[in-house]
């Protein structure tokens, strides 16, 4: 035991100093923060250059009708083409050109906006928008009906979820936030596995080839030198995902305190909810209903109630279980081979559950308690992204305590068959391994 502490030992300082190991811890918390803050603060932003658009209307139906905002501005000209508005456009201070045809009311393509630059999203979206509610004004003035009957008639559902236990208390839940907390965790296994489990394939490959192995395996027992090598590997995972947790709360926090110095703890979720219901890529002709004020304050309820410890618990938990599970595989594969171009054939085999695991968590976000779900959140080689998706959607406990029992039952096989092939192939050098002669490896005897 004291050997395998060496190695780990070893293994977690040496991936530590690395350069690359830096520049991930520092980078990844940028990103992570990037992901958080940058779409608040460009919600935020207002384009506040007028962009003034000449309006060239064949039908007459439009004139004078289409409404501005804060910085879309519309001029409407007679007796214009927009060949002649062409030539000089460069030196004109219009932002485009809209031309619509006569036959609009039947050809809803039949208007091109011209300009020498390619027209932003929320200018397009807003003439689109705009456009359309008059059209369809005009055909319902036509066919004599009042729109006012029928925005009255037109209802919103928006269904609350609530769950209750056995004792009766009751707690606010939300699908939509469960299924994209539950994405995040899973795909976040499935990256990590592949990863780090790649990482120990390349180490054992790279001390083969250089023979540094051959003096370590004088010291220390193949199958120690495999746990050492698995488990230092972990921690170093380990450590860079709790390092990169706490810069990224840290880096969110510091830059919060800097943009919103008055935004306090009680009305956080009141400021964020007015954030998004005043976003500038909304159309400003479109305004939010109750129903979807209801909603948006709905999903901040539901996350509170959200088990996160649990589930930060059950992500390290389904981590560590993946990653020691495969990463003896990748070990055994990485012991077999004397170069990564012969690892595709042992890698296949190793990847197919992994890639079926993401397939399964698209079905499983849509079916969380369905059949499919629960025999793949069992099956150990796929349990760690399955599970991950399913619990946000309150799985009962026997299903979580078996899963995990399986995970460490099959993780003890993998690494008592991954060391076999390990030891043999550890000193082997020269020959090209197929399936046949790692079968003889397992079955050999000391």
């Amino acid at each position: 035991m004291n050997k395998i502490s060496l190695i780990i030992k070893r293994e977690f300082l040496t991936r530590v100093r690395k350069k690359s190991f830096i520049i991930m811890t520092i980078i990844g918390p940028l990103l992570f923060a990037a992901m958080m803050i940058i779409p608040t603060w460009l919600s935020q932003l207002e384009d506040t250059k007028e962009k003034v658009i000449a309006v060239i209307d064949d039908s007459g139906m439009f004139t004078n009708n289409l409404p501005e905002t804060n910085y879309i501005k519309f001029i409407y000209l007679k007796n214009e083409s927009v060949n002649n508005l062409k030539v000089d456009f460069s030196e004109s201070d219009y932002y485009a050109v809209l031309y619509i045809s006569k036959i609009i009311t039947y050809v809803p393509n039949a208007i091109q906006l011209f300009s020498d630059q390619q027209p932003s999203f929320g200018v397009k979206s807003h003439i689109e928008h705009s456009i359309e509610k008059l059209i369809e004004n005009e055909k319902l003035k036509a066919a004599g009906i009042d729109k006012d009957i029928l925005k009255s008639i037109d209802t919103n559902i928006s269904i609350r979820t609530i769950q209750w236990n056995d004792e009766g208390e009751e707690k606010e839940s939300s699908t939509e936030v469960a299924m994209v907390v539950g994405y995040i965790g899973g795909f976040m296994i499935y990256f990590f596995i592949f990863l780090f489990g790649s990482q120990v394939m390349h180490g054992v490959i790279e001390e083969k080839t250089s023979r540094v192995v051959e003096i370590i395996i004088s010291s220390a027992k193949p199958f120690q030198l495999m746990m050492g090598k698995i488990i230092g590997i972990a921690l170093v995972g380990l450590t860079q995902f709790m390092l990169w947790i706490i810069l990224t709360t840290a880096i969110v926090s510091i830059t919060k305190t800097v943009l919103y110095p008055n935004l306090g703890a009680k009305d956080s979720q009141e400021i964020v909810t007015q954030n998004i219901l005043s976003s500038k890529s909304i159309s400003q002709s479109q305004a939010f209903e109750p129903q979807q004020m209801n909603k948006i304050e709905s999903i901040f309820s539901s996350l509170q109630n959200i088990d996160f410890p649990i589930l930060f618990a059950s992500f390290i938990f389904y981590f560590l279980g993946g990653y020691l599970l495969y990463g003896s595989l990748f070990a055994a594969v990485g012991s077999a081979v004397d170069n990564e171009t012969d690892t595709q054939q042992f890698m296949l085999p190793i990847t197919i559950p992994l890639i079926i695991s993401i397939f399964v968590m698209m079905n499983a976000i849509q079916n969380p308690h369905g059949d499919i779900a629960f025999w793949f959140s069992m099956i150990p080689f796929t349990s760690p992204i399955v599970m991950m998706v399913r619990i946000p959607f309150d799985v009962p406990g026997w299903q979580l305590a078996l899963s995990m029992g399986l995970l460490v039952i099959t993780f003890i096989g993998t690494t008592w068959l991954a060391g076999k092939i390990y030891r043999t192939g550890i000193l082997m050098y020269g020959k090209k391994i197929n399936y046949k002669e790692l079968w003889k490896w397992i079955r050999y005897k000391y």
